[in-house]
């Protein structure tokens, strides 16, 4: 994979360039936020390593300016030594398709890249537009529309709403929806999710006549259900 590094630590920075020179990737070192706007204008990555506190500008700043800009979806790493988890959903939230707290491991980067990188193939291969009336959603402008008028979403709200449209009837687990849309992150808890499921219903209105319903599966988690006979018959066909 090429690789960007955004980190202003000389020290960690040659470590993790190290790291991944030894593991095959080609990595680019960027020591400021603005420098890694100038640079990525011009150039192309797999993947971006980001570090929240920089010297002129936040990498959660640095992140907010790539998903409004770009019209692409970079992966992105986030790795910091902030460990609250008020500040993982915020750089989540913002977009991060990760986060790993300092100091790093070299064995759990590499394999959280690699990761990334698999998870990223198999969504470029799922970019056709889901068409579940009244509702579209297309990954490659990540935008869900609504009779046509676009509904305003977080990133992961987004993912959160794929992986429920392409499992409809599917009860999930916590759990697996924990892994599938945020990955395997352990300073995550599944508190994360409900908060997430909450505020999807409220967006996508399901509490008005949608003709989908999502609900909560006591002691286990949540399905989406198309109250459409039509719809039904048509993925019942498709399972």
């Amino acid at each position: 994979m090429r690789i960007a590094i955004l980190e202003d630590d000389p020290d960690q920075a040659k470590l993790v360039m190290l790291w991944l020179d030894g593991a095959g990737h080609n990595s680019q070192l960027y020591e400021t936020g603005r420098a890694l706007i100038n640079g990525i204008v011009n150039e192309s990555y797999d993947l971006l390593i980001l570090d929240w506190v920089l010297p002129d500008m936040g990498g959660d700043r640095v992140l907010v300016w790539l998903r409004e800009n770009l019209n692409w979806h970079l992966p992105v790493l986030f790795t910091t030594v902030r460990d609250e988890e008020r500040d993982i959903v915020k750089a989540l939230e913002s977009g991060a398709d990760d986060y790993m707290v300092k100091p790093l491991r070299q064995m759990e980067l590499l394999a959280r890249i690699n990761v990334i990188g698999r998870r990223h193939q198999i969504d470029e291969a799922q970019q056709q537009v889901l068409d579940c009336p009244p509702y579209q959603l297309d990954p490659s402008s990540r935008e869900i529309k609504c009779h046509d008028e676009v509904i305003e979403m977080t990133h992961k709200e987004f993912d959160l709403a794929m992986f429920l449209f392409r499992n409809i009837g599917r009860i999930l687990s916590r759990g697996h929806i924990l892994e599938s849309v945020w990955g395997r992150n352990p300073d995550l808890n599944t508190r994360t999710v409900d908060t997430h499921v909450s505020r999807l219903r409220n967006k996508l209105k399901f509490a008005d006549d949608t003709l989908w319903r999502l609900s909560a599966i006591y002691q286990h988690g949540y399905r989406l259900e198309s109250l459409n006979p039509a719809s039904k018959e048509k993925h019942s066909k498709a399972s």
